[in-house]
């Protein structure tokens, strides 16, 4: 009886010490997430999203932010592959310089998902994003019938990245519908309010006629508002893009920011740790995810404000 028991010890003991079977133990799986900012409102709701989905899924994030610096996101990206993750998401601050960038974790066989803004080069697995060029038709849609199909009208841009590139050939598509409407300028105000701001300035000054302004987002456009409140154009028609609470609130009050075309920025992140997962289970992603936008004017602005944050 003793031996039996000894026995019965020792198997327990080697069972105990025994590898657990990987498949009953799914491994934690780490993202590197390289943001473009958290300046904004649109990348703390990705964000946001990102991190939500991501804690469904038992993942890992290791979430930075480029700042509009390229060098900087490249060495963001170089630290994910020294930590090893399992993929990686960027955001990029410039679409052709973060190439290089892509290239080395493709070299290193780690996944690159891009989110918002495409880059051109290296090998993206898939590239999610608001429907940029549709939203850019919205915006001229809009902005032609604000303004009675005529006049002369200028485009705020901000022509590093892909998404503002998409945003402004959809507008330009738009615009070209309507005859009597005439884009007279297209400046770049690098998507930050105090460079839109002096942007406006020079394309104010040079086309003081000016009927409206297409804003590629809404620190352009609050920028573009602040010039056009300052110069006293009060029946100019500003159109801004991501419909952010500040913007929202400006459409509201009546001033000459009149509409917005509205992201998904939190859909975009959860969509993003989702196609993250389908790839991670071997299965095929689409190269492209492209999720809805809406114009937003006064009425809907005020239905949005009213409806609580997620």
């Amino acid at each position: 009886m003793p031996r039996r028991l000894a026995l019965l010890l020792a198997l327990a003991a080697l069972a105990a010490c025994k590898p657990k079977d990987a498949s009953s133990d799914r491994a934690t799986k780490t993202i590197g997430v390289s943001l473009l900012t958290r300046e904004h409102d649109f990348y703390r709701q990705l964000e946001a999203g990102l991190r939500d989905e991501a804690a469904k899924k038992g993942y890992k994030l290791i979430v930075t932010t480029g700042d509009f610096d390229l060098a900087k996101q490249q060495s963001e990206i170089d630290n994910f592959l020294v930590q090893g993750v399992d993929a990686i998401v960027v955001c990029p601050t410039d679409t052709k310089g973060i190439a290089p960038a892509i290239e080395k974790a493709n070299a290193a066989n780690v996944p690159v998902f891009t989110a918002d803004i495409a880059a051109q080069g290296g090998k993206v697995v898939s590239h999610i994003a608001s429907d940029n060029v549709a939203g850019g038709r919205l915006a001229a849609e809009y902005m032609a019938k604000a303004i009675g199909g005529k006049g002369d009208v200028g485009i705020i841009s901000q022509p590093e990245l892909q998404s503002v590139i998409d945003r402004e050939s959809g507008f330009r598509e738009g615009i070209a519908k309507y005859p009597g409407i005439h884009i007279v300028a297209a400046i770049n105000g690098a998507g930050v309010r105090d460079r839109a701001l002096r942007a406006a300035d020079d394309m104010f000054q040079a086309h003081p006629k000016l009927a409206a302004v297409f804003a590629i987002n809404d620190e352009t456009a609050l920028g573009a508002l602040s010039s056009a409140q300052t110069h006293r154009l009060n029946e100019l028609v500003i159109v801004g893009y991501d419909a952010a609470p500040e913007a929202l609130k400006a459409i509201v009050q009546g001033t000459q920011l009149k509409a917005d075309v509205a992201q998904q920025p939190t859909e975009i992140g959860h969509r993003t740790i989702e196609t993250i997962a389908a790839h991670f289970a071997g299965r095929q992603v689409p190269p492209v995810i492209a999720v809805p936008v809406r114009i937003v004017d006064a009425d809907s602005a005020r239905a949005l404000a009213a409806t609580p944050a997620h």
